[in-house]
């Protein structure tokens, strides 16, 4: 018999098979929906409600709080990269050994993007303690902007139309969110009030403008290496730990010799810390299930939760047609920016 005919005496598929796998597909999509609505826009919001939680005693200190959030991730990445060498201890140790210490120069590359994304998570909390959720998660999508601009001038990347065009309507809808509103009548309350939002914008923008470049950085270290994302985060876990810890020595010393690095910590605080290691990490693993319009969904349904829980909720957010007109750009701008233009068709093979 002809090797070519064995295949017809293959069994078939089982019946309905397509259709099954094409709908755990679509299932697995909706899950990694679910997944990074549910991961932005709860990280926002208790990130927010632990900074503005009237308690007795002290309160949590953030540069403390991202010392905790990098510990955690380390322990969560060793234990990724335990369960990729099938649980063995010293397949984890030699792993590490080679990576890790073994290549320092390779370790010592991630140092920058560490650094950057330290003062970014520090800024978060700055930020989220002067603005409410909803206009830091509008403004925070600037960072799509600086991503772009960085991506262009780093890894020589094209944009197309479409997305200069996005770009264009970002600015002018995160201008809008931005745009001054009523501040209370009383003078001292005014003043405190806009001084107080532009400490959080100022915040916010620094955050996008360390998020793009230490993102294409990490980007650009990655391609250029073989080695597990798992592993690349424990070394960036390591810089971030020691990064941290200077940082809480240099500016909450004092605080920390008084009432303890932990002061302050209740259960929102290990959930804002949770949240903030684990987060990046899961999303990390359902990012390959989502396309550019699940993206844009996620983005789009964590601004309209953020706006709708921090003004019924909170209450510590008065939206303006302004703003809501602001919002909408911004979500059609990263609509537009993952929009990708199909090719027109060969008039040849018509």
């Amino acid at each position: 018999m002809a090797k070519s005919d064995l295949s017809d005496l293959a069994p078939p598929p089982p019946a309905g098979w397509a259709s099954s796998v094409s709908m755990t597909l679509a299932q697995l999509k909706y899950v990694s929906l679910g997944v990074l609505v549910l991961q932005t826009t709860s990280l926002v919001l208790t990130m927010r409600y632990s900074r503005t939680l009237q308690d007795e005693g002290p309160r949590y200190l953030a540069s403390s709080a991202v010392v905790s959030a990098e510990l955690l991730k380390i322990l969560a990445c060793t234990l990724l990269v335990f369960k990729e060498h099938s649980y063995s201890v010293r397949a984890l140790n030699r792993v590490l050994a080679e990576e890790i210490f073994n290549k320092p120069m390779e370790t010592l590359k991630l140092a920058i993007p560490s650094g950057i994304y330290t003062l970014q998570n520090n800024l978060l909390y700055v930020a989220l303690s002067h603005l409410d959720a909803a206009t830091y998660q509008v403004t925070y999508q600037l960072k799509i902007l600086t991503t772009a601009l960085f991506s262009v001038s780093m890894l020589g990347r094209r944009l197309g139309v479409y997305q200069w065009l996005s770009l264009l309507i970002l600015m002018a809808g995160v201008a809008l969110v931005q745009w001054p509103s009523e501040f209370p009548a009383i003078p001292e309350q005014k003043e405190l009030s806009a001084g107080s939002q532009l400490v959080g914008v100022v915040a916010v923008l620094v955050a996008c403008c360390s998020s793009g470049f230490a993102g294409v950085y990490f980007e650009k270290i990655l391609k250029e290496t073989k080695q597990s994302v798992w592993v690349r985060n424990i070394q960036l876990g390591l810089f971030g730990l020691v990064f941290g810890l200077m940082g809480v020595f240099v500016y909450d010393g004092e605080r920390v010799r008084e009432s303890g690095m932990f002061q302050g910590y209740n259960r929102i605080t290990w959930m804002v810390v949770a949240l903030q290691a684990l987060g990046g990490l899961v999303i990390a693993a359902v990012i390959k299930y989502a396309d550019n319009i699940l993206k844009g969904f996620a983005t789009s349904l964590s601004i309209i939760l953020s706006t709708l829980i921090s003004y019924f909720w909170l209450q510590d957010f008065d939206p303006t047609s302004i703003f809501f007109l602001g919002a909408v750009l911004v979500i059609v701008a990263t609509f537009l920016y993952g929009y990708e233009a199909k090719p027109s068709p060969n008039p040849s093979r018509a």
